[in-house]
């Protein structure tokens, strides 16, 4: 069985991250979002253990002291995070694992992780991304001016990533990133496991 690839995937709030990862995984199959720990209050309609593990400051705390996290930061006041374990079951099953993180976090795991796989998402231009921000009718102006802030500095890290992709179009967009997903599934790596009993009859 081959060893599932692991994918970072990150962009500025309101770029469209999340809307493209909930639409490209039912079109593909063995990948999976890693679900991650967050200390910030549960919004309606979200589910613990599906849109994040809702979790205290201090148990978040001790998982740290613990070391159960490969990655976590502190964004808007709030701690996330992602556990180790979590990755490695589902990487070790051959499924390939979207992580949907903060620049922090994807500068933590690439220090530990080589081979792991970073997109960036951009919306196409500060005014669309401000007009998203709103649309979402979650968050006060003062929240939205705080995020439009904050976008800046996770935008001037685009150039660590591995692709580059902006989110005009939807589709297209969505297009853009599934392609990656499969070009890394067609390395040469991935096929000599994948494709052994045909190579080995082919060579015969």
């Amino acid at each position: 069985m081959n060893k599932g690839k692991l994918y970072i995937i990150s962009a500025p709030s309101g770029a469209g991250k999340t809307s493209l990862i909930k639409k490209l995984i039912p079109h593909m199959d063995n990948l999976v979002v890693s679900v991650s720990h967050t200390t910030r209050p549960q919004r309606p309609g979200e589910t613990d253990g599906i849109d994040y593990f809702f979790t205290s400051v201090d148990s978040f705390k001790e998982m740290i002291t613990q070391a159960d996290f490969l990655e976590y930061a502190q964004v808007f006041d709030n701690y996330y995070g992602t556990t180790q374990s979590s990755v490695e079951h589902s990487l070790n099953n051959g499924k390939d694992v979207i992580l949907e993180i903060d620049w922090q976090g994807a500068a933590q795991i690439r220090r530990l992780r080589k081979d792991t796989i970073s997109i960036f998402i951009l919306p196409p231009s500060t005014e669309a991304l401000r007009q998203r921000l709103q649309g979402r009718g979650q968050d006060s102006e003062d929240i939205i001016a705080r995020r439009m802030r904050d976008a800046v500095n996770e935008i001037e890290h685009y150039g660590e990533y591995d692709y580059l992709i902006i989110n005009d179009d939807f589709n297209t967009a969505l297009t853009e990133l599934k392609s990656i997903i499969l070009s890394g599934r067609l390395g040469i790596e991935q096929q000599l496991i994948q494709q052994k009993a045909l190579l080995a009859e082919l060579l015969a």
